[in-house]
């Protein structure tokens, strides 16, 4: 089974950058699609950016312009750039595949936008 693994959250002010990874374990990474989620409090989860096998992204509105989704195959990490951050991007990111094929879910990455 493919396990998830997410990193680089964090609190900064509105305005600020943080980078996001997402480590998968096995060697099957790069021949899904892969996606960065998000779910705040009280809310369901949503897909905000996803990229395809041959690194074309695609984007939520509410993100473009301002998020950067790309994937290393040979590291099997897929990242999220993440500028002119907002208090409404406050929430918990998790990647999966694209649809979320994966059974097993990360624990996520905590990221707070708040001055």
């Amino acid at each position: 089974q493919v396990q998830l693994v997410e990193s680089g959250g964090g609190l900064v002010q509105p305005g600020g950058s943080l980078r996001l990874s997402c480590v998968a374990s096995g060697s099957i990474f790069s021949i899904f699609a892969m996606g960065w989620y998000r779910q705040a409090p009280g809310k369901q989860r949503e897909l905000v950016a996803s990229i395809t096998r041959g690194g074309m992204p695609n984007y939520v509105d509410s993100v473009k312009g301002r998020f950067t989704i790309s994937r290393d195959n040979a590291k099997n990490t897929v990242y999220l750039q993440m500028n002119s951050l907002k208090p409404e991007d406050t929430a918990v990111y998790f990647c999966n595949a694209a649809p979320p094929s994966f059974r097993n879910w990360g624990q996520g990455t905590q990221v707070t936008v708040s001055s």
